[in-house]
């Protein structure tokens, strides 16, 4: 999994990047207006791998990870415009590498200033979380309607010279791209619309930005409480904006210091400030909610491994993410809760107990299935 991270000038963006990847990342590239990007890897951390790990004693245990992209700010102009009522006025050119980075990102982590620092001062002059949020998702809105009034203005030249048996289709997706674009227009972004499968095929190739998942880091005061839950409807976002948003706080300075401490120390920290979690550890959890990402895991001696996929998607598919001809091959899925492995120590005795089960290519996969595909080849 990608994640773009974005935010305006002064917000921790990249004091965030830097506690998530531990200072372990390195720059790459320049993005719009030539400013330089970072990336850096993270292993996602799951509590389940070490225990099976002892069970199986493999050669090897692989965790998902998920790359992160810190990208340049995104730049405000206008500035005797910005107030804590209004917009920002903010304007980011997407170009370059920043754009295929965008587009290609499997989610967003847009991170808003939401504290106060005499030696930093804010580019708009006040900081207001609730402007600066609405400023970034504005400029991805913007970006994706510039996109599609060059998609159709291509599509109505193509309608018009189209053959006769031609035309149908090409109308077909040309209306469809109109109303995506309305409804752009009208608010509602890509990830909010109702759109069928066919018509989400159609769009596929655009890359749209506003039908990213999106979460927003709150990048709070150290003397705030981060582990309280930051709601959205209290900036003004409606409901049905806010409910497509993660959200997550954190003091990005102080969890950056703790990201390079060793483990046994961030945690003495962390305990002596009532901190539940890293910084690392409440991002990538709002990210799979958000994203809808759960895991399904695979064991043997040869490795113990977990592997993430989209919530609910069918065996067929999931073996896929193993191995392309996997889903070509796929007989049925063998399938124990992980609990259930846990308690009865080895999948032969699940066997016995009657909670190993046998399952086609149309089952849901589960949080925490393990599973071992049956696969022709």
């Amino acid at each position: 999994m990608e994640i773009a991270i974005i935010g305006l000038p002064q917000s921790g963006k990249t004091t965030l990047f830097n506690a998530l990847t531990g200072g372990h990342a390195e720059a790459t590239g320049a993005g719009g207006g030539g400013a330089q990007m970072h990336v850096g890897v993270v292993k996602v951390d799951d509590p389940r791998l070490p225990v099976l790990a002892k069970m199986y004693n493999p050669r090897k245990v692989v965790y998902p990870e998920i790359k992160y992209w810190d990208l340049p700010a995104f730049e405000l102009s206008n500035r005797s415009q910005a107030s804590s009522s209004g917009s920002s006025g903010s304007s980011f050119t997407l170009e370059g590498q920043s754009r295929n980075i965008l587009q290609g990102a499997d989610a967003f982590l847009v991170v808003v200033c939401d504290f106060t620092d005499p030696a930093i001062v804010h580019p708009a002059g006040i900081v207001d979380p609730r402007r600066d949020l609405r400023s970034v998702l504005e400029d991805l809105t913007l970006a994706d309607l510039v996109v599609l009034e060059r998609v159709c203005e291509r599509l109505e030249d193509g309608v018009r010279k189209s053959l006769p048996s031609e035309r149908p289709a090409a109308q077909r997706k040309l209306d469809i791209v109109k109303k995506v674009r309305q409804g752009i227009e009208d608010g509602v972004p890509v990830r909010r619309q109702e759109l069928t499968v066919s018509e989400s095929v159609s769009l596929a190739e655009y890359q749209l930005l506003t039908g990213k998942p999106v979460i927003a880091a709150f990048n709070v005061d150290e003397s705030r409480d981060a582990s309280e839950e930051f709601s959205l409807e209290d900036l003004g976002l409606d409901i049905a904006e806010s409910e497509t948003i993660g959200s997550v706080s954190m003091c990005a300075k102080l969890e950056s210091d703790l990201a390079l401490m060793t483990p046994k120390e961030a945690d003495e920290f962390r305990n002596e400030l009532g901190l539940a979690e890293s910084a690392m550890a409440k991002v990538i959890r709002v990210t799979y909610d958000t994203v809808g990402l759960v895991s399904f895991l695979t064991v043997g001696e040869d490795e113990v491994r977990a592997w993430s996929i989209p919530s609910g998607l069918p065996a067929q598919e999931a073996a896929g993410t193993i191995h392309t001809d996997f889903t070509r091959g796929f007989i049925r899925a063998e399938v124990i809760p992980y609990d259930d492995l846990v308690r009865c120590g080895s999948i032969a005795q699940g066997r016995k107990e009657g909670v190993l089960r046998s399952e086609g290519k149309s089952y849901s996969v589960r949080d925490g299935d393990v599973i071992n595909f049956l696969i022709n080849v």
